[in-house]
Formats: structure tokens, sequence, C-alpha cells
């Protein structure tokens, strides 16, 4: 295989620092050039394990950044996309939609117009990493297929079908060589403390609410982060050019169903009494246009590329409940800042 030179865009944040860990050791004839803003939820304490690893760079880059972005590829021959980079909470794209429409819009076209640019010979490969909530809102029965119509329903997500919409036409009318990806909820280690789950172990531990929106009854798919990066992997290296692959785990679960199970979980690890975290639950507003359920049918990446997920629901959960517990000054500096102070010391003189 020729060497690749491999830029992933949002590679410090949680998804993207499993999928830079996973190309950086998979493959080291390829240099991997990790690009991200570092805004809130990207943090280079995730990857202090690859930081030294002879084939792989980082540079600080904002996508919606055209010029930086064509410099990018001008100066390390990029050859291949991996595209994580975006805005993705869901509250805060309801309370400022225009930095979604940048980020996840605007930043897409440029990388687009850059591979356009300077891929004129060779092998290449454009990957969009997308998400399931595209797809709109299910009724109690039925998945989500690659042939789905679209169908967002919060500025997030008609921001992410507006990016796979621009991602698709430029494989259609300019040659562009993609692929996109589709994945349902994921989560892991390494995951920002916002989101449902990191959130309900933070706050497990240090005895607050568990805030519920509504009655809990909203539904989703959930899948390992690690799995999730396999599926990159196996769709970057062997899926079809110009094809769209759904990515979920067939593990669906009320938000309520599983917030009392890693209660349970937690009072186990923690030696507390049963029932004990159950009682911080707490219900709150419901979120404005709260999708009622996402389920995602992978038969296509599994009948294509043979993947499917490698742990149950339960193991993952409690692998990430270890990692957590085990993890306490992570969680500490994220939430802190002070990871800002570490990219300073570690990367000024490089950039």
């Amino acid at each position: 295989m020729e060497k690749r030179n491999i830029l992933i865009t949002g590679g410090a944040g949680f998804i993207g620092s499993h999928v830079v860990r996973r190309f950086v050791n998979n493959y080291p004839n390829d240099t991997v050039i990790n690009a991200d803003a570092l805004t809130y939820a990207g943090n280079l304490e995730n990857l202090r394990d690859v930081e030294s690893e002879p084939n792989y760079i980082f540079e600080k880059l904002n996508i919606t950044d055209s010029e930086a972005v064509r410099a990018i590829f001008k100066r390390y021959k990029i050859s291949h996309v991996i595209h994580l980079a975006a805005e993705s909470h869901v509250d805060r794209s309801i309370e400022g939609p225009m930095e979604f429409v940048m980020s996840n819009v605007v930043g897409t076209v440029n990388l687009l117009n850059a591979a356009k640019e300077f891929w004129t010979s060779g092998e290449h490969v454009f990957h969009h990493v997308s998400t399931d909530e595209v797809y709109g809102s299910l009724g109690d029965e039925g998945l989500f297929t690659e042939d789905t119509s679209y169908d967002p329903r919060s500025p997030y997500s008609a921001s992410k079908a507006s990016s796979d919409h621009f991602v698709r036409a430029y494989f259609h009318t300019y040659g562009l060589p993609i692929k996109i990806s589709n994945c349902s909820n994921n989560y892991g280690s390494h995951h920002f403390p916002e989101k449902l789950i990191p959130l309900m172990i933070h706050n497990i531990l240090n005895k607050k609410a568990l805030p519920i929106y509504g009655k809990g009854d909203n539904i989703r798919d959930w899948l390992w982060v690690e799995d999730h990066a396999s599926a990159i992997d196996a769709i970057f290296t062997n899926g079809r050019l110009g094809e769209a692959y759904n990515v979920g785990g067939l593990n669906e679960w009320t938000n309520i169903e599983l917030v009392r199970f890693l209660c349970r979980l937690m009072d186990e690890k923690l030696g507390r009494t049963e029932g004990d975290s159950e009682q911080l639950i707490t219900y709150v507003k419901d979120r404005a246009g709260h999708d009622k359920r996402y389920a995602i049918d992978a038969t296509k990446l599994e009948n294509e590329l043979g993947w499917k997920p490698s742990i149950t629901f339960e193991e993952g959960l409690s692998k990430t409940v270890d990692w957590y517990l085990s993890n306490k000054d992570w969680v500490a500096q994220v939430t802190s800042g002070s990871y800002k102070e570490y990219y300073s010391k570690m990367y000024s003189d490089r950039n």
C-alpha cells in the first residue's frame, strides 16, 4: 500500500481521539495529521499516549478558515481525509445555530474544496463522519436504513444533513472520492462531561442531581466508541466510493432505563447501598424538538464489510465507568481548562 498522509479533523475530540489513536497505532507507515480547533470539547489530554509517535502530527486548525485548510493540504500533501470535526451538542445548537452552520456546513465545504483542488491524480478517500440524527425521529417500530429520507429536527441535525448533502454533491458533480457513515450515539472513555453518560457518571460520583429530560422515555441506540472507530476504519479502508454506511449497535435504551442501570452499576462499584444513586434522578423540562427514537439498521455494513459490535452495552458501560473512576483527574482537567496550558507548553513552538 502506498504511504498515506491522512488528515483527521476533530481528532482531539471524543470520537476523533479514538480514531486518531487507532490509525496511528495500526498504520505506522502512514502519517496521521490531527487537525483540531481545540474548542471546549477538544482536548490534547486525550492523545498523550500517541503524541510522541513518529507518524503523528498535531495542527491547530479551524476548518471555517478556508486558507488555513488549503495550507494544511499543501504543507502535508494530504492524500486522505477522515472528517470528524463538528459542533455536536444539540442543546448548544438550539441556543446558537450559526456556530453550527459555520463549523458543520461551511467547514465541510472548505475541506471539500481543498480536496477538489489538490487531488488531481492518485488514490484518495474523503470519509465524512455523520450522525443518525439527520434521519429525524422514529415511531415505536422500524429502523433507519441508508435509504431513509432525511428529516432533521434540530439546528445541529440540520447542519449535519446539509454537510452530508454537500459531500454527496461533490461526488456526483466533481467525482470526488467520498464515503459517508452515519452513526448512532457513542459512549466510552474521554467523553466530554456535558453528554448524557459521562454527565451521569460524574454526578453520581459526586452525589449531584441526575437531570432527565421530560419523562425519560426517549430512546437511543448506543455504540461503544471503540467499535465506532473500527467501523470507520473498515469503511475508510474497504467501503465503496460514493456510498453511505449506517453504524449502530442494535442496542436501544430509554434514557431513564439507561440512567437507572448506570445507577445500579455505580452503586455496586462504589460500594454504596443499592438504590442510593437512583434517588438523585430529577426530571427537568424537555428539550425543544426532542426526537422520540433513533435506531440504526447496520445490515449493509455487516454484509459488505463484515463489521459487528465487539461487546455488549452492559460490558462497554462497565468498562466506561471503570475508566472514569480511574481517571478522575481527566474530568477535572477538561472542565477546568488546564489542558489549554498543556497545549501551549507542548505545541507553541510547533505552529
